[in-house]
């Protein structure tokens, strides 16, 4: 890594940065792909618009560049064990992932988790390669609003957000 940081505390240090943790998902064809993450964010209010970051070794970041569409579903504060299912952690990959959870498609047939707290319907309008992943901005088209408290990583561990 760059200026003397290296990869531990690099990691080290981004474990202490808490996120909310969402699923993206996009389509490859007839298969549907989706992975956890936390590397979201907004960008602009005009036009909506929102960044993710996704490896670009994973079949997910592939439906996106290929498809220029994406959707993110901020998970709620029980969804712990999808998380876990859709960043990989009991093996099951591709369109197998979607066995657990409700989910829905929006109007272009993309994967909306039905029990998200919110539901981004995007368009990729820009892509930057960064490292070992790809940065996509994505005009949000639609957006889906549930109530509840949303799921939150921070040092390896799954948070719930309480009222001060």
């Amino acid at each position: 890594m760059g200026m003397g940081i290296d990869h531990a505390t690099f990691r080290a240090a981004m474990a202490r940065f808490p996120g909310a943790v969402t699923i993206i998902t996009a389509r490859h064809g007839i298969e549907r792909r989706g992975i956890t993450a936390t590397a979201v964010c907004s960008v602009s209010a005009e036009p909506p618009s929102l960044l993710v970051c996704v490896n670009r070794k994973t079949g997910t970041c592939a439906a996106i560049h290929e498809s220029r569409t994406f959707n993110v579903s901020l998970l709620p504060d029980p969804a712990s064990p999808l998380a876990m299912r859709f960043a990989g952690a009991d093996g099951v990959t591709g369109e197998d992932k979607f066995a657990e959870g409700r989910w829905i498609e929006d109007g272009r047939g993309l994967p909306l988790l039905d029990e998200a707290l919110i539901g981004f319907s995007c368009t990729v309008s820009e892509m930057v390669e960064a490292g070992s992943h790809t940065v996509f901005i994505g005009e949000i088209m639609e957006i889906r609003l549930n109530d509840g408290a949303p799921l939150v990583y921070e040092q390896s561990r799954f948070h719930r957000l309480e009222p001060l």
